[in-house]
């Protein structure tokens, strides 16, 4: 979230899209509800199915799934055409006004620069038209072809709402109601907060949904206002916290990235990820990359990271193409992977394509599961009676489970999705030979450790040379581990002036005091702040709020810098003063600013030509995005990879995102509409949370089936009715489930055709106190997102019949 749950309630519209908080995220669904009932706002759901957030919404309208980038588009296209914009903060805040290289192009659905071998491009044409001294070229007056501007209109130009409603399914006239909605709001004193979750990112083009959301946001002026933003609800409590601390495989703590196999140096690498100014005069804060990476290298090695040994920089991994998920199950498939340590996750059940799962983990040597519960993966060799299942005689894995604790069972601290760190507190001791997570590697580690001392091996020195001072060694206090994340000084850091900011020893209150010459620590800079030498400050518990805002500093701690709302310095305009005085989080008063939450701005005055959005090196929100995305620089429709059109209107010859994470032997195992006419969409549910509560006895009766909606037009024309016993299967394999025969699903007309789109549930498995179900997953293709590599699990094809 760049805004935050509370902050919901000051919205004057509230947009669900990718979404369905009332039933996902039924606590924090309040604050929408808030702004209806004590601010006015309406709320909006664009969903394929009629959902509990539709029921209370003042607009509903459908829409096909996978189709979200088309729809978003032709709002664009909409708030430029009626200058529905609030044009001072995009002529301002945006790079609108940035001129992009002449030999960048887009054409039947492709940008300049693909190689279709790789399936990859080459993004050095994306980039902006640079003056002799290496800064961007600028037209102010947006009269420039190649300005950021004019490039996006003439992209969005074919986005109209005929073309939106032969590609999404959604009635004209509902799509323009939805955009008259959103073409208010570019008042400035009018906020929209747009609120997703996986019903965006968990599609082949789930980076672009949400950039094209993030751009009307910025059309309308609604980045970094109260009551704006792009609001990401979380799936748990801690997908936050995974991805802040870097737990994906190219990922290091704090969104810094891992080396490749490219840098084979620290000066390498750190000027490929320390970017440059585009424009004078910015604060680009990404610019500290080397402050950042020097001290979490001292986290990680203490005293054996020095600068004479590039702060143990060889010691890191390089990575040589694209390690997630996805890639390292096919790489499993191929027999190339000895062993999987498997931690708090169910890929048996959560990844997609069950069988090729199975098939992958059935040829290990050995797996380690490290979780609370009994899971599906631990008894992935056993036949549990589903499609395509297996003979264990067969399989050779030996399975070793290490019992853990769940959160309750544990001091730490909770990230939430709106980046709020909250400290809680051990309720109840874990229960039999369960371990906490950290006793449980601690023990993995000081064995290991201990073998590479005495037996020696390959590249010894990061597992021996890691820091690991913990008061009790075998199982490190929680506290230590959040205070060594935080960072402290290993020596008196100074200002310009010679005068000591902290004292060597002291726990650092700013990712400011951050050095890069081996005099800070910090395991991940992001967090520095959360427990300075006043304490741990994710364990406040003060709600006032003085600003009515909801901004209540002293709960908890956000990060960064327990900032609130980011990009706040655009919630004032470019002479200081806030485009809406009731939502105001900061002025300029002549001399300084004020505000109410932390500053997100450079202190410089208004008119110094510093940008507001300072991690990027112009300091602009990008329409534009020059480097950063694997498709395009501009958002564009790609049909799922399993469409039930068999086509892509808008250029037949380029239909899925050429770009995605496709392995070859997933290309060819692809559904056509022919076989598997309809179209699955998997969702949660509000009385199972995932595949945990599938062991709890109460959520097992409150939900007790596994089941499958079915639109009311299908239904009949299929003759299944309430309750019967269905076959879903898709070119993968099949589930069988109940009927729910429903009005909540509607026949949509998409480019001539009638599509109809069935929902699956994903709580049941074959582990737990519900009655057995199918996996969802079973259903589901091996393709992924081109920038997270999410699954594709929100649109497929699929056949039912009556069993």
């Amino acid at each position: 979230m760049t805004n935050h749950w509370v902050d919901i309630k000051n919205a004057d519209l509230v947009v669900v899209m990718g979404g369905n908080a009332a039933e996902a995220h039924p606590v924090g669904f309040r604050w929408a509800m808030e702004a209806k009932i004590r601010n006015g706002a309406k709320l909006i759901v664009i969903d394929p199915r009629f959902t509990r957030t539709a029921s209370v919404a003042d607009f509903y309208t459908p829409i096909r799934s996978g189709t979200d980038i088309a729809f978003l588009s032709g709002v664009l296209l909409y708030l430029i055409t009626n200058n529905k914009i609030n044009r001072e903060y995009v002529e301002a805040y945006t790079n609108a006004s940035l001129i992009v290289r002449e030999d960048f192009s887009f054409e039947d659905g492709l940008f300049s620069g693909y190689d279709e071998q790789t399936r990859k491009y080459d993004k050095t044409t994306w980039h902006y038209e640079l003056d002799d001294q290496g800064f961007a070229k600028r037209d102010t007056t947006l009269s420039h072809p190649r300005c950021v501007w004019n490039l996006l209109k003439t992209h969005v130009s074919r986005y109209t709402p005929e073309m939106v409603e032969n590609i999404c399914g959604t009635p004209r006239a509902d799509f323009l109601q939805v955009c008259e909605y959103l073409a208010e709001t570019s008042a400035k004193d009018k906020t929209t907060s747009f609120l997703y979750a996986l019903g965006w990112t968990q599609h082949s083009v789930g980076a672009q949904n949400i950039r094209t959301m993030a751009m009307i946001q910025l059309l309308l002026g609604n980045m970094g206002m109260a009551g704006g933003g792009v609001n990401a609800l979380r799936g748990h409590s801690n997908i936050q916290g995974l991805t802040d601390l870097g737990l994906l495989s190219q990922s290091l703590p704090g969104y810094l990235s891992l080396p490749s196999e490219k840098q084979t140096s620290l000066e390498t690498y750190l000027q490929a990820s320390t970017p440059k100014p585009t424009l004078p005069g910015q604060v680009n804060y990404w610019g500290n990359y080397p402050k950042f990476f020097v001290s979490m290298m001292k986290a990680f090695f203490g005293e054996h990271a020095t600068k004479e040994n590039s702060w143990g920089f060889d010691w890191l991994p390089k990575w040589d193409k694209m390690y997630d998920v996805l890639q390292y199950f096919e790489m499993m498939h191929q027999g190339k992977v000895n062993g999987y340590i498997c931690q708090g996750f169910n890929p048996v059940a959560s990844f997609p394509n069950k069988n090729k799962v199975v098939a992958s983990l059935s040829k290990l040597k050995y797996l380690i599961t490290i979780d609370p519960l009994n899971t599906e993966t631990a008894t992935f060799w056993q036949n549990h009676g589903e499609s395509n299942d297996v003979d264990p005689s067969t399989i050779q894995t030996e399975v070793f489970r290490l019992p853990s604790t769940c959160f309750a069972e544990e001091n730490g601290s909770i990230v939430n999705s709106g980046r709020w760190l909250q400290w809680h507190w051990k309720g109840a001791d874990a229960p039999g030979e369960a371990l906490n997570d950290g006793e449980i590697l601690a023990g993995i580690y000081l064995r290991l450790r201990e073998m590479y001392a005495s037996e020696g091996g390959t590249v010894p020195e990061p597992v021996l040379n890691m820091t690991w001072n913990y008061l009790t060694p075998q199982a490190p206090d929680t506290e230590e581990v959040a205070r060594e994340s935080n960072g402290k000084a290993l020596a008196d850091i100074l200002d310009d002036k010679g005068n000591v900011l902290v004292k060597k020893g002291q726990q650092l209150s700013t990712f400011a005091h951050l050095r890069d010459d081996g005099t800070t620590s910090s395991g991940c800079w992001i967090f520095t702040g959360s427990w300075t030498p006043e304490g741990n400050q994710m364990a406040r518990r003060d709600n006032a709020d003085p600003s009515g805002l909801g901004n209540t500093l002293g709960w908890a701690w956000a990060w960064p810098l327990n900032r609130r709302i980011l990009y706040n310095r655009a919630s004032a305009d470019p002479q200081g003063n806030p485009w809406d005085p009731k939502r105001q989080l900061l002025k300029w008063d002549g001399a300084k600013w004020s505000g109410v939450d932390v500053a997100d701005y450079s202190t410089a005055a208004p008119g110094s030509g510093v940008g507001p959005f300072i991690m990027q090196p112009e300091g602009m929100g990008r329409l534009f995005a020059i480097d950063k995305m694997a498709e395009g620089p501009f958002p564009e429709h790609y049909e799922p990879f399993e469409t039930p059109i068999g086509t892509n209107p808008l250029h037949p010859k380029v239909v899925s995102n050429p770009a995605a994470r496709l392995f070859n032997d997933d290309r060819d195992a692809m559904g056509k509409a022919d076989k598997f006419p309809y179209v699955g969409t998997t969702y949660r549910l509000t009385e199972h949370f995932h595949y945990w509560t599938k062991h709890a006895l109460l959520n097992a009766i409150a939900q007790p089936e596994q089941f499958v909606e079915i639109g009311e037009k299908l239904a009949n024309k299929l003759g299944i009715a309430h309750g019967d016993m269905v076959k879903v299967s898709s070119n993968r394999g099949y589930i069988k489930a109940k009927a729910v025969v429903t009005k909540r699903i509607r026949t949509l007309k998409v480019d001539g055709k009638n599509i109809d789109t069935i929902g699956v549930p994903i709580h049941w498995g074959y582990e737990g106190v519900a009655r057995k179900g199918f996996l969802a997953n079973t259903l589901t293709p091996f393709v992924g997102d081109a920038n997270t590599q999410t699954p594709e699990f929100k649109t497929f094809l699929v056949n039912v019949e009556k069993v």
